[in-house]
Parts: structure tokens; C-alpha cells; sequence
């Protein structure tokens, strides 16, 4: 496989992060080698779904790799052009954010910008309670950036939580493959 080099990167929305590992493990058997980038708040902070130690556990164990947890081990990113293609799963709200206005204030926003100053394709997987109400401009700002990709997404609970969307998480390895050819897996909103 050529372009096999995958950043994946960990944001929070802790309640899908048991949903990304079979993704991941996917990924690993498709014959990418991948490099784990969590942001420093999934690395840290223990929650009702798990202990953070745990989940970097299983996370580089996957891997086979340390994880990437810090702004200055993301940075090297784009000058050693580390990656063909880099994954954010789940994205959460602030990180579509700070995405769509160019703030690098974490590890994953920095491997992001990174990634991006070398014109290669990232792949955004949103898991936000605010996808249709105030990231909703960051979402559209990031759909008309060259190189950005999105894993399909959708309302998950319309009635109790009209604004929520999350990605299909299953799609991720096809919004890769797609992205590397330099197209949107469809449709993009379901």
C-alpha cells in the first residue's frame, strides 16, 4: 500500500471513544502504520466511561506506538512530513473550532496544522452536541478547505438533542481511502 503513514488522532466526546478502537484496529490491519495523537485532556482525565491509562493502553497497543500527547511532540509533524493522511476521531465542537479559525493550542490542532502544510488530506469525524447550532459555521468553513474530509455524519438524537450530530464511525476507513484519491465519501450528511 502506498500513502500507508495514518495519524489518528483522540479528541474528547469520551461516550464514543469505545466506538473509534474497532475502527482503529481496522485501520492497523489494512496495513497503515499508524501514529496515535491524543489531545492532552483525552490523555489525562479520567471520566465515567474509563480511566484515561486504560484507553491510552489500548489505544497504543493497537498501535504498536507511543501516543503523541503534546504540542511540541505534534509540531514535527509537518517538517519531517510524518504522514499521507491524518484522522480526528471523534472531533469534537472546540476542536472544529479551533480548526476553522487556525488556533494550535493543542496536540491534535497542532498535528493538524501541521499535517496540512504539506497538502495532504485530513479526515474529520465530528462528535458534537452543537454540530447544527454554534459549529455549524466551523463545520462549513472546514468543508470548503482544500485537503479537509469528512466521515459522514448525522443527527444522533434529533428529538432529545436537535443540534447533536456524530459521525458514522464505521465509514472511517472508506472516508480514507476516498481522501487519499482526493475525494468526499457520500453523502456526507445523512
Amino acid at each position: 500500500m502506498q500513502n500507508n503513514r495514518l495519524g489518528f488522532a483522540v479528541c474528547g466526546s469520551f461516550c464514543t471513544h469505545k466506538d473509534i478502537l474497532p475502527q482503529l484496529k481496522i485501520l492497523k490491519d489494512m496495513g497503515y502504520i499508524i501514529t496515535p495523537i491524543v489531545s492532552e485532556i483525552v490523555y489525562s482525565t479520567d471520566t465515567r466511561f474509563g480511566k484515561a491509562e486504560d484507553f491510552i493502553k489500548n489505544i497504543e497497543d493497537i498501535c504498536e506506538t507511543k501516543c503523541i500527547n503534546s504540542v511540541k511532540a505534534a509540531e514535527p509533524i509537518g517538517p519531517k512530513a510524518l504522514l499521507d493522511v491524518m484522522v480526528i476521531a471523534p472531533c469534537t465542537g472546540n476542536t472544529l473550532g479551533k480548526l476553522a479559525n487556525g488556533i494550535t493550542d493543542s496536540s491534535v490542532t497542532m498535528a493538524a496544522k501541521a499535517h496540512l502544510r504539506n497538502e495532504r488530506p485530513l479526515v474529520i469525524a465530528p462528535s458534537t452536541n452543537d454540530a447544527l447550532g454554534a459549529s455549524a459555521k466551523n463545520i462549513g468553513a472546514l468543508m470548503n478547505c482544500k485537503n479537509i474530509y469528512f466521515v459522514p455524519f448525522r443527527q444522533d438524537m434529533p428529538n432529545f438533542k436537535p443540534n447533536s450530530c456524530i459521525s458514522d464511525f464505521k465509514l472511517i476507513p472508506d472516508t480514507v481511502s476516498n481522501a487519499l484519491q482526493g475525494k468526499q465519501l457520500q453523502p456526507m450528511i445523512f
